[in-house]
C-alpha cells in the first residue's frame, strides 16, 4: 500500500504530461490558424495570378 501512495505522489508531483499537451493545443491552434489565414489569401492570389496569364495570353 505505501508504494501505491509512494507512486500516486511522484505522479502528482510530474507535470510534464500537462507541459506536453499544453504545447500540443498550442501548436494546433496555430495550424488552425494558418489554414484560415492561407485558405483566405489564397484564392486572392489565385485570382492574381489567373489575370497575369489572361493578359499576357492575350498580349501575344
Amino acid at each position: 500500500m505505501t508504494a501505491i501512495r509512494s507512486i500516486m505522489r511522484t505522479l502528482r508531483a510530474n507535470d510534464r504530461g500537462a507541459t506536453a499537451v499544453e504545447y500540443g493545443l498550442i501548436a494546433a491552434l496555430i495550424v488552425v490558424a494558418m489554414i484560415g489565414g492561407l485558405s483566405t489569401l489564397g484564392g486572392g492570389a489565385n485570382g492574381m495570378w489567373g489575370k497575369v496569364a489572361n493578359i499576357v495570353e492575350n498580349s501575344m
